[in-house]
């Protein structure tokens, strides 16, 4: 989930690349109302509004899918978002292969 059309086709692309299946959203809401039953991982940028990363980690750590990622270093570091049940933490540009190495994992 990606409010930059352009970063979420990219990591659409890459997913498709290691044979994930994918389904893309440019905001929270649109998420939250198809619902997320049955995904193994949800990716998330951090700096989306009204609903931003942390949010969406705080709403969706109990399922064990979260991996944010964010283009904006800031006061958050990838300890406090780890700490707070997420499986990995990426800066964008992410790295595709260290992505598809923790999706990999996880599966």
């Amino acid at each position: 989930m990606d409010d930059d059309r352009r970063v979420l086709m990219s990591l659409a692309n890459l997913l498709a690349s290691g044979r994930y299946g994918t389904r893309a959203y440019e905001s929270p809401q649109d998420f939250f109302a198809d619902g997320y039953a049955g995904l193994v991982c949800v990716i998330t940028d951090l700096g989306m509004r009204p609903i931003d990363g942390i949010q969406m980690l705080e709403r969706t750590v109990h399922s064990d899918t979260t991996t944010p990622i964010t283009g904006k270093p800031g006061q958050d570091t990838e300890a406090y978002f780890l700490q707070r049940g997420a499986l990995g933490f990426f800066r964008k540009p992410v790295d595709g292969d260290a992505l598809l190495d923790l999706l990999d994992s996880i599966v």
